[in-house]
């Protein structure tokens, strides 16, 4: 099927749409390497100030369940500008922030405002582009969902180093103001006909019936499971490498962009591989290497002396994993019911950052700094994908 005239004619530029959808992994990674420093400033604990990314994500998982209904009713453009607006305040609020309790709810607000961009940057190409060509844009903007990550801890770091923490959210709102400005210039109305908003009690019934399913709540607990493996990783890295072995913020964040380079990779082989090999058989090479990877790691913390090396080569072979589970396990999740499509991708993205963000919490509690506590909850994690993926196989039939 061909885009009309109309459609072709509101297409924005590819380059926007990527850095429209990487403000909000780039918000919530530009503060990790800082951690450590807000509570030596702030004088919190660590579960106190890892609350700056469990409720971040938190707000992410609750944001993206809000602004789909609502942009099909009122438009992508104003509900993307509300939520730059919203981005842009709350980024100053908490480069201004006096404590952690003003710092933790303006992450939230940052996070609710930042995730419009996920949600309605998707919105936006499926109005615009074919079915196939939106498969391909999609792939291209993906790259700032992994771009991002690999930037945001660096030049945090650096910022930290240099001009404090805080540095790290003025450079937020350096890069949401102008990020609006374009949008608002460059980004225009691609809904084509408002829809009746479906009403709360109608919203939770699709929730409920796609939750029903055993084949959606499988693959959902397996991409939130895998999820949550990484994010038992990035609530207590930055402790255990920097706190603990005493490297440098800046040497952990070049190592975790490395990280990124390695789910990368894993995403390239999802692309080359998952028509040949089907979903499941995918799923059982991507899980077993994560699980393995986290179990490795939780050996190796405990026979080898401390060193950044053998923290971060285990999570490479997790990330490598990640990257070939994640996209086989959504494709599942949303192929439970393909008319609830939608619904389905905002539900399983909430269950992702609701677990993820319970994995930070724990970490939080269990980690003081020697690796023991952060690889430990990674490996529990393993164990639940590989449960998962039992309960995907056997809702599938495979």
């Amino acid at each position: 099927m061909r885009p009309s005239p109309t459609a072709l004619s509101a297409r924005p530029p590819i380059w926007l749409l990527v850095a429209i959808i990487g403000i909000g992994p780039f918000t919530m990674q530009v503060l990790v390497p800082s951690l450590p420093a807000m509570g030596r400033d702030l004088g919190a604990s660590t579960s106190t100030v890892q609350l700056t990314v469990t409720l971040y994500l938190l707000g992410v998982g609750a944001g993206q369940l809000i602004y789909g209904p609502l942009s099909d009713r009122f438009g992508r453009r104003p509900l993307l500008m509300g939520g730059l607006a919203l981005y842009a305040v709350a980024s100053l609020a908490a480069a201004l922030a006096p404590g952690i309790g003003a710092l933790v709810v303006a992450r939230v607000a940052q996070a609710v405002g930042a995730c419009a961009g996920v949600v309605l940057v998707r919105a936006v190409i499926r109005d615009v582009w074919s079915r196939d060509e939106a498969a391909s844009v999609l792939g291209y903007v993906t790259m700032g969902m992994t771009i991002a990550p690999m930037v945001a801890p660096i030049l945090g770091s650096l910022l930290e180093a240099s001009l404090g923490w805080r540095a790290s959210m003025v450079a937020c709102l350096g890069f949401g103001l102008p990020l609006a400005l374009v949008a608002w210039l460059r980004l225009p109305e691609t809904l084509p006909a408002p829809q009746p908003l479906p009403g709360l009690l109608a919203i939770l019934r699709a929730y409920r019936s796609l939750w029903a399913i055993p084949a959606f709540r499988a693959y959902a607990a397996l991409t939130a499971c895998a999820t949550g493996i990484f994010f038992a990783f990035l609530g207590g890295a930055p402790y255990v490498v920097v706190q603990g072995m005493g490297y440098s913020p800046v040497q952990f964040a070049i190592a975790f962009a490395a990280i990124s380079i390695f789910f990368a990779a894993g995403n390239w082989l999802a692309g080359r591989l998952s028509k040949r090999m089907g979903i499941l058989r995918m799923l059982g090479v991507g899980t077993v290497i994560s699980t393995l990877g986290a179990i490795g790691a939780a050996i190796a913390m405990v026979v080898f002396p401390p060193h950044i090396l053998v923290f971060f080569v285990p999570m490479a072979a997790v990330a490598v994993g990640n990257g070939m589970t994640q996209p086989n396990a959504i494709a599942g999740a949303l192929s439970a019911r393909p008319q609830l499509a939608g619904t389905a991708s905002a539900l399983v993205g909430a269950l992702q950052m609701g677990f993820g963000a319970l994995m930070t919490f724990v970490v939080g509690l269990v980690e003081f700094g020697s690796g023991i506590g952060t690889s430990l909850t990674m490996a529990a994690t393993g164990v639940a994908c590989l449960l998962a993926l039992r309960g995907a196989r056997r809702a599938s039939g495979g």
